[in-house]
């Protein structure tokens, strides 16, 4: 219940705008309070990655803003306690908000880049991360790598930029190009996958449905993009993987995940959708066991580049 004096934190991803001019007036009609008068509204965008144990809450800035500057004062008090006194204090929410909704489109446009790349490279038949290893000597490179783009940030926040934008009279190009790049790197990795495979309706696995490595998340997971493109195309897909939940993904995804890789053999495809741990440590003997002998190993994440595999098995990567 929404008390006289309280000060409503939002930390969620918004466009500029959304605090004050929808939130504010929804907690009013709910509580009978006026915003600014008898409550007040502060914003901190949350920052934290899922799975990433070096920059957690108390290790990172944390940019604040306040309605009024007695609420800002607040905030940094309240924050500065969890993490040092590491703030940036914004000059007004709108701000703060913009910053956050950046970061995230930011990186969204910075990854379609590099697979945008990755396209174009293996048109040219040259590997994409041999060449992003070269580029990533020079100092000022931004280290980036090809992959799938999903989850509940990058692949949502953009548009929510791009939304603003269009109230505001632009038309985004640069944004929107990006996540239709993003969008399109599912279907462009199963037709490759489909182009390089011997057998016209194959037995493909595909181990890893999360969105990111070492999590359980599979919120807007993009590799059911690729599950989907490959069904489309007449192959049979197993799916592995020992961090989602069965039951979640059979309600999210229609998906029914195998228990255990005890009994797989004979795939006409290997594909590795996510970087996890487990796959990660695969050697050459566990993906032979696994394939035909002319499979595809179709490594997404570039995570098996060092492995030697027997001359009758294909390579693809990103």
């Amino acid at each position: 219940v929404l008390k006289l004096g309280a000060i409503v934190v939002y930390e969620s991803t918004v466009y500029p705008g959304v605090t004050e001019d929808i939130c504010g007036p929804v907690l009013e009609r709910a509580s009978g309070l006026r915003c600014g008068v008898d409550f007040f509204l502060g914003y901190s965008p949350e920052r934290i990655n899922p799975g990433d144990r070096e920059h957690t809450v108390e290790r990172i800035t944390k940019i604040v803003a306040g309605q009024t500057p007695e609420v800002l004062e607040r905030l940094v008090a309240v924050y500065g306690a969890i993490n040092g006194g590491d703030i940036h204090q914004a000059p007004d929410i709108r701000t703060a908000e913009a910053a956050k909704v950046i970061e995230n489109a930011q990186r969204d446009i910075n990854i379609a880049f590099v697979n945008e790349v990755a396209m174009i490279l293996g048109r040219m038949g040259i590997n994409a991360n041999d060449v992003l290893d070269a580029a990533n000597t020079k100092w000022n490179f931004l280290p980036f790598r090809p992959g799938l783009v999903g989850g509940h940030c990058i692949g949502v926040d953009p548009y929510y930029l791009a939304h603003a934008a269009e109230q505001a009279g632009h038309h985004p190009e640069i944004i929107l190009a990006g996540r239709r790049i993003n969008d399109g790197v599912g279907d462009y990795v199963a037709a490759s996958i489909d182009a390089a495979m011997t057998a016209p309706n194959g037995r493909i696995l595909v181990l890893g449905l999360t969105f990111k490595e070492n999590v359980p998340d599979l919120r807007n997971s993009k590799v059911i993009d690729v599950i989907s493109a490959l069904v489309d195309r007449g192959h049979g897909v197993d799916v592995y993987d020992p961090h989602a939940d069965a039951k979640e993904a059979r309600a999210e995804y229609g998906v029914k995940l195998l228990a255990n890789l005890n009994d797989a053999t004979g795939y006409d495809a290997i594909v590795g959708a996510v970087r996890h741990r487990e796959f990660e440590v695969f050697e050459a003997p566990d993906l032979i066991a696994l394939a035909t002998g002319d499979a595809v190993v179709a490594d997404i994440k570039g995570m098996w580049r060092g492995l030697a595999l027997p001359a009758g098995i294909k390579r693809w990567q990103l």
